[in-house]
């Protein structure tokens, strides 16, 4: 069967050598979008000039990472790109440029517009979904994904949000060309493919629960947890000083919100100069957080991921990886037993600062689409 979703992954010097690799591939059916996830350690500009001469007249969209997902498994420092052929799928993209001030109602009524062409130019194809690549820093996750919500009706949705491994100091969406921090690019894909849009993670929640009592919604900054200073009632809360506090003890023990019937993760990014609590998702005064009992990272990946290959084993996995999840694969130890459960099971992708899943903002969650063969009795 003709080859539906297309990769390549090489080291950023090789960049240009990955993209003819992709366009020689995806000759014969013609590619209808292309998406590079990039090693923040590029020169992003580069990058898109160079995609722009692989694949003229073809959208080319992506962000920066807080580490990639290759054919395999976990790498750092290279561009990873994927092709969606002509045969199998339509696409269309919108880009947002200002997150600090756009307009809720034209992204929705720009998602309306995308679907409406994409039914108009493939009636006779079932499948879409919504991919999501917005600005990892810019913390407008929440109000892009409520403004889509009722637009895109139906249709599933994953993103995850632009990385700059752990640096936290820039991070940028690449649409039409362009590098570019503070915005969005939404793409809506039909396809004669069946699609699955999933959300894991490996927590159970625990007995231990606490209450936000002060905090800074709009920075999703905590400062008093039961009234007490938020890092100091933390740290205890785990058995820990506010000294040892870190990204890999926050990948460790993070803490759940109830949500749509069951449980999303709510990340700690770093400790304020204050005292306070940085998050990676919405949080505001009176939430109460519940800590979070992790199970085996690797073996609940990999089951989860079996479970999609049931009737039918997906052509392609594109996975959002939180950056959370993967320190906590680094501090154990298994890098090595994670790549063979992403490489084995074809998941390609990229290391996020949060991840979407229709129209909820998460953290430490791995979401993404798995696509079939077309025709395959799939619903």
């Amino acid at each position: 069967m003709e080859r539906a979703v297309l990769t390549a992954s090489a080291p950023i010097a090789d960049a240009a050598a990955a993209f003819a690799d992709l366009a020689v591939a995806g000759a014969a059916s013609g590619l209808c979008l292309v998406a590079l996830f990039v090693s923040p350690e590029a020169d992003l500009s580069l990058v898109a000039a160079a995609a722009a001469d692989a694949f003229p007249g073809v959208p080319v969209i992506g962000c920066t990472t807080a580490g990639e997902i290759s054919p395999r498994g976990y790498v750092s420092g290279e561009v990873v790109a994927i092709g969606f052929a002509a045969t199998h799928f339509a696409a269309r993209i919108d880009t947002i440029d200002d997150l600090r001030d756009f307009d809720p109602a034209r992204l929705g009524d720009g998602a309306i517009a995308m679907r409406g062409a994409l039914a108009a130019e493939r009636p006779d194809w079932p499948w879409e979904f919504a991919w999501l690549f917005n600005d990892g820093l810019a913390q407008r996750e929440d109000l892009l994904v409520a403004a889509l919500r009722y637009s895109l009706g139906a249709v599933p949705l994953f993103g995850g949000s632009a990385g700059d491994g752990l640096d936290f100091r820039r991070t940028a969406v690449l649409a039409n060309g362009a590098a570019r921090e503070n915005a969005a690019v939404l793409a809506v894909l039909r396809s004669r493919c069946p699609a699955r849009v999933f959300k894991f993670d490996h927590f159970r929640p625990t007995r231990a629960s606490m209450r936000v009592t002060r905090a800074d919604a709009a920075r999703r900054v905590v400062h008093e947890i039961d009234g007490r200073p938020a890092a100091a009632e933390y740290a205890r809360r785990i058995g820990r000083s506010v000294d040892e506090l870190s990204p890999y003890v926050f990948a460790a023990h993070p803490v759940l919100v109830t949500a749509a019937g069951g449980h999303g993760v709510r990340a700690i990014q770093k400790v304020e100069p204050d005292g306070g609590l940085s998050f990676y998702a919405a949080i505001e005064t009176g939430l109460t957080l519940t800590l979070a009992q992790p199970t085996d990272i690797c073996a609940h990946l990999a089951r989860s991921l079996d479970r999609l290959a049931h009737p039918v084993r997906p052509v392609a996995v594109i996975g959002c990886d939180c950056i959370l999840r993967r320190l906590e694969v680094e501090q154990s130890g298994q890098e090595g037993a994670m790549s063979r459960v992403l490489a084995d099971r074809g998941v390609v992708g990229f290391n996020t600062y949060g991840e979407q899943f229709n129209s909820v903002h998460v953290n430490q969650t791995f979401t993404g689409v798995a696509i079939y063969p077309p025709d395959d009795g799939l619903d």
